[in-house]
């Protein structure tokens, strides 16, 4: 027994069958199980603390005695620990995360987080500790029961806005469930719903989608007003301009009138002839003011009359030609372009 090759192996097989994994080790204190009570002798557990956040369970040769509340307790005679033994358990608030991944009314696969906020009732710790063997993973069955039944009947969107609903349904029936069992629910949270990234992006890009239609039809509207207003101004201008000349070519005709003199008659023939004269170098007046330097004018020498009578006849010359062209097309002949002189 006392060879060097032997006491390696001892310490492992000890280590293998004694100690628990560091993962055990884990999920042992977070619920408060694999804790005893400090013993004060060492080598007996005749007289144990217990800390201010824990509550411990005593046996005696494998029976159930009692509850030892926080302090020092005489518990009896012990021989090595072999005839008492302590179970603690922690009265903090814990909380227990579950990620579950379920799949959605529209195909959607989520990973939904949900943290629930429990603690051991103070009047149901022998059912906390010798009921249950490991209340974290009862915790996370329960919590992926509820959601996997919830979200299925939801879409993606919906499931966003019903995280209040889906938090309450865990909380609710993790009160039913646990309560029995020692172990009081204060609270669930869903924390997070994460779908998958891809659909992440699809969403996004649908949104900024949106966003920019809106935009775009924001600024179709304000065009359409500033073309509106656009064409009421021009609108406006264009009739106060008829006025003007309409005012214009009263004054005009009221100036030869008098010039002419009171008594003589002036006939709507004579009227429309001063108007067509004063039009006329009123537009020469304009083309000389133009880019143009060197205007033809294609005018014989003569008085008034027959200055008149000559844009009359060019007037009706080009109505004509115009006349003749469109029935041209009307009957099919290929369109020429003439140049009259």
């Amino acid at each position: 027994f006392g060879s060097s090759n032997f006491r390696p192996s001892s310490e492992a097989e000890s280590q293998r069958y004694t100690q628990p994994t560091a993962m055990m080790h884990h999920q042992q204190q977070l619920v408060g199980w694999g804790m005893t009570a400090r013993s004060v002798l060492g080598c007996s557990n005749c007289l144990v603390t217990v800390d201010p956040d824990q509550v411990a369970t005593w046996e005696n040769c494998g029976a159930y005695k009692g509850i030892i509340m926080p302090g020092m307790k005489f518990l009896g005679l012990d021989c090595c620990g072999i005839c008492v033994n302590t179970r603690a358990v922690s009265m903090r608030i814990i909380e227990n995360r579950t990620e579950c991944e379920t799949k959605t009314k529209d195909n959607v696969f989520v990973k939904i987080i949900v943290a629930v906020q429990m603690q051991i009732l103070q009047d149901n710790i022998y059912d906390a500790i010798y009921r249950l063997s490991d209340p974290h993973g009862q915790v996370d069955s329960f919590v992926k029961d509820v959601i996997r039944g919830e979200v299925p009947l939801m879409t993606l969107d919906d499931s966003f806005a019903a995280k209040d609903d889906l938090a309450q349904a865990v909380k609710n029936r993790l009160a039913d469930a646990m309560s029995s069992f020692g172990y009081l629910i204060l609270n669930a949270l869903v924390t997070d719903i994460e779908p998958d990234s891809l659909v992440k992006s699809a969403m996004n890009e649908i949104e900024t989608n949106k966003r920019l239609r809106k935009a775009m039809e924001e600024r179709a509207e304000a065009d359409k007003n500033v073309e509106i207003k656009n064409a009421e101004a021009e609108a406006e201008s264009k009739h106060l301009q008829g006025k003007g000349v309409a005012r214009q070519r009263a004054a005009i005709i009221d100036g030869l009138r008098n010039s002419i003199g009171a008594g003589e008659v002036i006939t709507s023939e004579r009227v429309s002839e001063l108007l067509l004269i004063t039009q006329y170098f009123d537009t020469l007046k304009e083309m000389s003011q133009g880019g143009a330097t060197t205007v033809f004018v294609p005018a014989a020498g003569g008085p008034a009359a027959d200055q008149a009578a000559q844009m009359r006849d060019a007037m009706l010359q080009s109505r004509a030609v115009d006349g003749h062209h469109l029935q041209a097309i009307g009957n099919g002949a290929p369109q020429q372009h003439n140049m009259h002189m």
